[in-house]
């Protein structure tokens, strides 16, 4: 019995949703040219149409992406911690928190985290 609640209140909440949508989503007459143009990367693309992306830009979302991955990496190690309290997992926990540290202190130290 409770499913099919649970189903019922899934349904409406999405026929809601979809009609809010479709209420908001209708041309309005005032089309300006403005917000029919595509945003990318802080430069207007109708007047810079071949202009390179900047390598800075790109340096840092490399480097935003190794670190992020490496952090998501630690979720299992806390899942397990708190399962298991050995040393030996608390010590690894340690020495891949001192590595990601060194890790950004590099990057710091040779200027790749300096935007100008």
């Amino acid at each position: 019995m409770m499913l099919i609640y649970s189903f019922l209140i899934t349904l409406i909440i999405s026929l809601v949703l979809m009609l809010i949508y479709m209420l908001t989503s209708f041309n309005s007459p005032l089309n300006f040219y403005e917000k029919k143009t595509p945003f990318e990367c802080g430069f207007d693309p109708i007047s810079i149409m071949r202009s390179s992306m900047s390598t800075r830009f790109f340096l840092l979302l490399v480097l935003f992406l190794i670190f992020d991955i490496e952090i998501s990496l630690l979720f299992p190690f806390f899942n397990i911690m708190i399962m298991m309290n050995n040393i030996l997992i608390m010590i690894s926990i340690f020495l891949f928190l001192l590595l990601l540290f060194l890790g950004l202190l590099m990057e710091w130290s040779q200027g790749a985290l300096e935007w100008m």
